[in-house]
């Protein structure tokens, strides 16, 4: 039954202290958690973008600086300088070499026909006045192409600009190198699912993408989900995984700068920091679980020994109370008993009185009533002598000093014992030294000492021992010493013995108040008592105590 109590008191603590624990814990981790995927988002989004921006930023410079030192070779020659081939190719060389990525270069008069050209294609005398792109750069001055095909059969786009001499435009007209304008898309392509791409207006593909789409065919991708400078939008792939798209239009306006990726690579770095915020809270979590179980059992068990000890204080405190009682008890019947062996002794000395009449004398059975008056007379002394010893055991020990022999007093002590050791067969051996001083003391105590030091030895031994009790002195001190060859006592309790309530022997055998009360006599005597002892060797217990003058007390 108290087995299931604290086993309840157990499982309520624990379910307790961790639903007091796990509580902030767990709201601490939801919002750690949903905070990290917002930051994480917003970090994931900002990266993406900042690298469309970053990317629109190098293609815008590109396309720029052709444009400039074309327009600036157009502005220092005239035509008539820049329609000869041996001069252009030399403007066409130092136009790579400041820039490079120029495929070609033309002059094409107000008329549309190519009349110089410097590269590797058939394209002189060629005409393009029916061309859109020569009108729209004859009206607006300048003009860059979407890629296209063109005469040469391949993607390709161009850049030109207009001049006007004697009132007759005509134009410089160069080929960029479109795969220049792929490694600068495709440096934006990060990790195993990154893409970047470039789509003009109706979302037809001016590079080619790296997994789906070619070049010059229509993309799946509606340009018109951006609108600002650089924005971030999420779509589904083919697979219907979530893609990050960031778009930035080129300055142009005529280019849509594409970067595609999926969150969750961009987020593998942020995910392990996730995994480990996850598994420092799992830790954390079962840290606390493996606490809390081990502190409530080491307290419940704590708990359950001190309730062990308390109720065996209580059952030493109703033993105590049960010797007290017994203790008054043996001395009311001590003088109880004292009244008619007082009698009986007052009546055998009337008749040794009627004996030393001469009428009793000449009676055939005087031997017989002497032997029978003295038989009376040696069992009442004896009978006084044991409630003599009883009455000094049981009666409360006020400190009185008188004149004690401590031989005699011992030998008292043996008397009272020496029947119950005989019938354990256990011997009783004494070596007192001679002529031990008399002392200043309280016999009655002292008999209280030497007899239960007697009854532990004769409890340890059992049946069929020895105890020793020897005697010794010097100017100051004596010593006595009870020596028995019972089981012994271990060393880890031989400092425990003399606490109040500690015991060694089995339950119901002893309240382990004897020696507690044995010490405090010694010590209010100004004596001391030690204990010496072997497991397996018995036990040695010294009384030592000063020698008190008779005149000093």
């Amino acid at each position: 039954m108290y087995e299931m109590i604290y086993r309840r008191l157990q499982n309520k603590i624990i379910l307790l202290t961790l639903l007091v624990s796990f509580t902030p814990l767990l709201i601490l981790g939801v919002t750690m958690y949903y905070q990290f995927m917002r930051s994480s988002r917003a970090n994931t989004e900002s990266q993406i973008k900042y690298r469309a921006y970053a990317r629109a930023e190098a293609l815008n410079r590109f396309l720029k600086e052709r444009t400039a030192i074309l327009g600036a070779m157009a502005d220092t020659h005239n035509i008539s300088e820049i329609s000869d081939e041996t001069r252009l190719a030399r403007i066409f060389e130092i136009m790579n070499a400041r820039c490079g990525a120029f495929v070609d270069l033309g002059v094409i008069d107000d008329q549309g026909r190519h009349i110089a050209y410097v590269g590797p294609y058939d394209l002189k005398g060629r005409n393009y006045f029916d061309q859109p792109w020569f009108a729209e750069v004859v009206s607006k001055g300048a003009y860059m192409s979407d890629v296209y095909m063109g005469y040469r059969k391949m993607p390709h786009f161009i850049i030109a600009v207009r001049r006007h001499e004697n009132w007759k435009p005509w134009i410089l007209r160069a080929t960029i190198d479109p795969e220049i304008l792929n490694e600068i898309v495709r440096s934006a392509q990060i990790g195993k699912t990154g893409d970047a791409y470039i789509i003009n207006r109706n979302g037809v593909y001016e590079t080619q993408p790296r997994f789906d789409g070619r070049i010059l065919f229509e993309s799946d991708l509606d340009p018109n989900l951006f609108g600002g400078q650089v924005d971030v939008v999420e779509l589904k792939d083919k697979n219907g995984r979530p893609v990050l798209c960031a778009g930035s239009w080129l300055k142009n306006n005529k280019w849509l700068l594409v970067i595609e990726q999926d969150p969750a690579e961009l987020m593998e770095e942020l995910f392990a920091v996730r995994y480990t915020e996850i598994l420092i809270i799992s830790i954390g979590l079962m840290a606390i679980i493996l606490t809390t179980i081990f502190t409530t059992r080491i307290t419940v068990k704590h708990l359950k020994e001190s309730d062990k000890k308390m109720v065996e204080m209580n059952a030493k405190l109703v033993q105590s109370d049960k010797m007290a009682a017994i203790g008054k008890m043996a001395a009311g019947v001590a003088h109880e008993i004292n009244n008619p062996l007082a009698v009986i002794l007052q009546k055998t000395g009337w008749i040794e009185d009627l004996l030393e009449e001469e009428e009793f004398q000449e009676s055939e059975n005087f031997k017989e009533f002497r032997l029978s008056v003295l038989k009376i007379e040696e069992h009442v002394e004896r009978a006084r002598k044991v409630v003599h010893n009883m009455l000094g055991f049981a009666r409360k020990m006020e400190p009185r000093l008188e004149d004690v022999d401590i031989n005699e007093t011992l030998n008292q002590t043996i008397d009272m014992v020496e029947n119950y050791a005989r019938i354990n067969n256990i011997q009783i051996q004494v070596d007192f030294t001679k002529d031990l001083p008399i002392i200043a003391s309280d016999q009655a105590q002292l008999q209280q000492v030497f007899l239960n030091l007697i009854n532990n030895a004769i409890d340890a031994i059992g049946k069929d021992g020895l105890i020793e009790i020897t005697t010794d002195c010097n100017d100051t001190e004596i010593y006595i010493n009870f020596k028995d060859d019972g089981s012994g006592i271990a060393e880890d309790v031989q400092n425990k013995i003399f606490d109040p309530f500690y015991t060694t022997k089995v339950t119901g055998k002893g309240i382990g108040l004897g020696l507690w009360v044995i010490y405090n006599i010694i010590n209010k005597m100004g004596g001391s008592i030690k204990v010496q002892s072997v497991m397996g060797h018995g036990a040695k217990f010294i009384v030592t105590i000063p020698v008190v003058k008779p005149e000093k007390k």
